[in-house]
């Protein structure tokens, strides 16, 4: 039980540091507002609770002992994030407003735990580092899990919950353009970070 205080600290700075998840639920507390970037969050918890899950058991180990899957999520990633920046750049030129298009689904949030490198190192070091701690291990799965969501969770709703607080400020189109250059300038910064 001592483990539990370590992991939880290291799950909230895993959560609450910006990582593609919290520049991208930025955006969509922005764009669509706190309660509907709700599929999202949730979503990220899920998806992460699984990968938690799959490295607590072993799949974490498959993952870093073959150096070319690291190579091919990272490729993934990095495209996905090029490809919001892209969308997030046509968001500060529009006239109408910042709401447009569909905020990221539930599953879709999950399935991009994925190739989220960062999601992956959080699951494997908390997992080695963590895990070996915790008996009995099936217990210890469940523990771990737990702890990953439910530190997670609050910490990554912040940064929907600024997005969304910033929504009445970014009206104006001045405004909307400095944020918007920004948060595609970090989610950039975040698909070459990857590489680093």
């Amino acid at each position: 039980m001592e483990s539990l205080l370590p992991l939880a600290m290291f799950a909230f700075v895993m959560s609450i540091t910006p990582g593609p998840n919290n520049i991208m639920l930025t955006s969509s507390g922005l764009m669509f507002g706190f309660k509907r970037s709700i599929p999202h969050m949730l979503g990220i918890t899920a998806g992460c609770a699984v990968m938690s899950a799959l490295c607590a058991v072993g799949v974490g180990a498959v993952f870093t002992a073959l150096p070319q899957s690291e190579t091919i999520l990272k490729s993934i990633g990095s495209a996905y994030l090029l490809y919001l920046a892209w969308k997030l750049r046509r968001i500060s030129v529009a006239d109408d407003g910042v709401e447009e298009g569909r905020p990221m689904t539930f599953h879709g949030a999950a399935a991009f735990q994925f190739i989220n490198p960062k999601a992956w190192i959080m699951a494997v070091s908390g997992a080695a580092g963590f895990l070996p701690k915790l008996q009995p291990f099936g217990l210890a799965v469940a523990v771990f899990c737990l702890v990953y969501c439910s530190v997670g969770l609050p910490c990554i709703s912040v940064w929907a919950g600024a997005g969304a607080a910033l929504r009445r400020y970014l009206r104006q189109r001045v405004w909307r353009i400095v944020f918007c250059t920004t948060m595609v300038v970090l989610t950039v910064y975040s698909a070459i970070a990857m590489w680093i």
